[in-house]
C-alpha cells in the first residue's frame, strides 16, 4: 500500500466540480492523499485511527480504505481509475477500479460519522458513484443525469453525508453501467453501530466477500463487456480458486461474514461443517424472530446478506457457491459431453494432427484435475487447487473456513492444513462389499 502525494495534483478541488453546492467550505482545503493498493493479499484490518472505535472488518483478498479527520468530518478520496488486477498467479485482467484495485476499498465509518468522499475520475469517460443502500440526501445518491452530473475524466467530484445507519452497503458506478461494472468498479462499505445494539452482535471475526464475475477468454485480459450470463471467471474479490485466501478463525470464535452479490445471476452460498443465521440484509438487522439456521443462501443480484455462525468444529471447512459451474475456472459452455466415449483410436489419429491434444471427459471431468495440459497465456486451469489428499477439481467461487484451537485472536496467516485426530478420515473398506438388494417389480 503506498501513497502518491503529486497524484491528480491537476485534479485539485478548486478546479474540479462539487456533486452539490451545499458542501461545506472545508472541503475546498487540500485533498487527502490517494491511497493506493496494488496487492491482492488480504490486509488485517485497519484499526480506526479516531472517532468512535469499532471491532473492523476483513475484506478477503483486499483492504480497507484509510481516512483522515477534518473538522470532525471523515475524509476519504477514491480514485476511479484503470487497474491491473491478479485473479490468480499468471492470470490478470485489465479492469477498471479504485485505488489500484478492483474491488476497490472498503470503506468503514461508524454510525452517526458525517462522512466527505473526494471521487477523481481517471478513466476515459464519465462516472458516478452510487451509494448502495445508504441513507442520505438525494443530490448525493450518484445516479448520473438524475441526481447529478457525470463526473468528467480529470475532475474530481465531492459526495458528503451521514452515515444514518448501522449495515453492510456497496458502492458502484451509475454510469454506463453494464460497462463499467463488467470492467469491476465496485466496493464494500461498512457501517459500524454507534452503541451496543439490541439486533447486531459483537463478534470475534468479520469478513467481507463481494461476488464478481468476468468473461475473459483465455489468452486475452479485458473483459467482454456484453455478456449477460455465460461468464467464464467467478469470483470474490476478483480472486478465483485456489488464489482466494482462507478465512482463518480461532476455534469457538463468532464469525460474521458480509457478502455482496454484484454479479448478473444469484448466487447459493453454502458452507460446510456448521449452521449459521442469516443476521443481516441491504436493509438492516434481520428481527431476531425471523432468523432461522441455514447452510446455504441465496444470494440475488444486488442484494447483501450477512450470515454469523459459531466456529465449534474444527477443520478444514468447504464454504462455496452451489452453483456447480460456478466453481470452475476459466469455463467454455460449447463443450459436448463424452463421458462413455472410447476416443482410444481417435486419439491417435488427432495426435498426428495436434501433438497436445489430449482426451477429455471420457470418464467424468475430475481426471483433468490432475493432468498437466498445456495452457493458452494468461488463464487458469477450469479445475485445480490441491490439498493434503490431492486434488480438489475446484476453482472460481471457493474458500475454506479454517478453523483451529491453537490460533490466536487477531491473527489471520494460514494455518496451514488440518491435521485429522486417528480415526477421523474417511477410509477404504477392505472387505468383501456385500451384494446390493435390488428391486425386481414388474412395474
Amino acid at each position: 500500500m503506498r501513497s502518491r502525494r503529486d497524484f491528480f495534483a491537476f485534479a485539485g478541488i478548486a478546479g474540479g466540480a462539487l456533486a452539490a453546492t451545499s458542501v461545506a467550505r472545508a472541503a475546498l482545503a487540500r485533498l487527502p492523499e490517494p491511497v493506493i493498493e496494488t496487492s491482492a493479499a488480504t490486509r488485517p484490518p485497519l484499526q480506526p485511527s479516531a472517532g468512535r472505535p469499532y471491532r473492523p472488518v476483513v475484506t478477503l483478498n483486499g483492504w480497507t480504505l484509510p481516512f483522515r479527520m477534518n473538522r470532525g468530518v471523515k475524509e476519504f478520496h477514491l480514485v476511479a481509475e484503470p487497474v491491473v488486477r491478479e485473479f490468480a498467479p499468471g492470470f490478470k485482467g485489465n479492469l477498471w477500479g479504485y485505488n489500484g484495485q478492483s474491488p476497490g476499498p472498503t470503506i468503514e465509518v461508524v454510525e452517526g460519522d458525517k462522512v466527505r468522499i473526494f471521487v477523481t475520475n481517471n478513466l476515459p469517460e464519465m462516472t458516478s458513484v452510487h451509494w448502495h443502500g445508504q441513507r442520505l440526501p438525494s443530490g448525493m445518491d450518484g445516479v448520473t443525469g438524475l441526481t447529478q452530473p457525470g463526473i468528467p475524466p480529470g475532475k474530481t467530484f465531492v459526495y458528503e453525508f451521514m452515515a444514518r445507519r448501522p449495515g453492510t452497503f456497496m458502492y458502484h458506478p451509475h454510469t454506463d453501467e453494464m460497462v463499467q461494472l463488467a470492467m469491476g468498479m465496485m466496493g464494500f462499505w461498512v457501517t459500524h453501530p454507534r452503541e451496543k445494539h439490541p439486533l447486531i452482535s459483537e463478534v470475534d471475526r468479520d469478513f467481507c466477500v463481494l461476488l464478481n464475475a468476468f468473461d475473459i477468454d483465455p489468452g486475452s485480459f479485458t473483459p467482454k463487456i456484453m455478456t449477460m450470463l455465460d461468464f467464464n471467471v467467478w469470483a470474490w474479490n476478483s480472486r478465483v480458486f485456489p488464489a482466494i485466501d482462507p478465512l482463518v478463525v480461532r476455534h469457538m470464535d463468532k464469525v460474521r461474514i458480509r457478502i455482496g452479490n454484484l454479479t448478473m445471476t444469484n448466487h447459493p452460498i453454502h458452507l460446510h461443517g456448521h449452521e449459521f443465521l442469516v443476521t443481516g440484509s441491504d436493509g438492516g438487522p434481520t428481527p431476531i424472530g425471523t432468523r432461522t439456521y441455514e447452510v446455504t443462501q441465496d444470494i440475488a443480484v444486488g442484494q447483501m446478506r450477512q450470515i454469523e455462525f459459531l466456529a465449534d468444529e474444527e477443520g478444514d471447512w468447504a464454504f462455496h457457491c452451489h452453483k456447480s459451474h460456478h466453481t470452475m475456472n476459466a469455463m467454455g459452455h460449447d463443450v459436448p459431453t463424452m463421458i462413455g466415449v472410447d476416443q482410444s483410436t481417435l486419439a491417435g489419429k488427432i495426435n498426428k494432427l495436434i501433438p497436445d491434444y489430449m482426451v477429455m471427459g471420457e470418464r467424468g471431468m475430475k481426471e483433468m484435475s490432475e493432468m498437466e495440459m498445456p495452457l493458452p497465456d494468461n488463464t487458469i486451469p477450469m479445475m485445480t487447487g490441491f490439498g493434503p489428499f490431492g486434488a480438489l477439481g475446484m476453482g472460481g467461487m471457493f474458500s475454506v473456513v479454517k478453523v483451529r484451537r491453537g490460533q490466536k485472536r487477531d491473527d489471520y496467516s494460514d494455518p496451514g492444513w488440518f491435521k485429522h485426530p486417528p480415526g477421523s478420515v474417511a477410509y477404504e473398506y477392505q472387505g468383501t462389499p456385500p451384494k446390493p438388494i435390488r428391486s425386481h417389480s414388474d412395474h
